[in-house]
């Protein structure tokens, strides 16, 4: 397989036929071993429809790769309220197994970040990977971002969980 280029990745917002995306991100053991494992398709269908009917403040796109734009992973970014003392940004992101190893997700940030900063409301994004999963937080690390510390977290809740907290400051330059 020749190397992806950089234009060969691309978002789009998702969109009513993505289920079976998401199907495939969260219901997959391998895609859900540092999230508590799959989720039940009923769960899978309910944040389908809440990703479809986002309206903000934040989105949820489809990482796409090729001239065929085909769907390979999502990335999104929402408000987290009260992280620390401030609200800020939080991002995810998932590239199905086949697609992984291939700095996809990495690109598919590197796009993210203008969308966000575009914003205009929190100067930072956040992302909080597991400390044991070390392709999440070499995404993170490869985008730009500041490793800040780690976090006793639940995700989801009920599942302990210690992850890295990494942020990306949106306002570079003290703007």
């Amino acid at each position: 397989m020749p190397p992806i280029r950089p234009d060969d990745v691309a978002l789009r917002p998702w969109a009513a036929d993505d289920l079976d995306l998401l199907q495939r991100l969260l219901g997959d053991p391998r895609m859900t071993e540092h999230l508590g494992g799959p989720e039940a398709p009923e769960k899978i269908a309910r944040r389908h429809e809440r990703y479809v009917d986002m309206t903000g403040p934040g989105q949820i796109f489809v990482i796409t790769l090729g001239p065929q734009r085909e769907p390979v992973g999502s990335i999104g970014y929402w408000e987290m309220p009260d992280w620390l003392g401030a609200t800020v940004w939080e991002t995810g992101y998932s590239v199905l197994p086949e697609f992984q190893g291939q700095g996809i997700a990495t690109r598919g940030m590197v796009l993210v970040i203008p969308r966000v900063t575009a914003e205009g409301t929190h100067r930072s994004l956040h992302a909080f990977p597991s400390v044991d999963n070390g392709p999440s937080n070499g995404v993170c690390r490869n985008a730009g971002f500041t490793l800040l510390g780690t976090h006793d977290s639940e995700y989801p809740p009920g599942n302990p969980l210690r992850v890295n907290d990494w942020a990306f400051d949106l306002e570079p330059s003290g703007g």
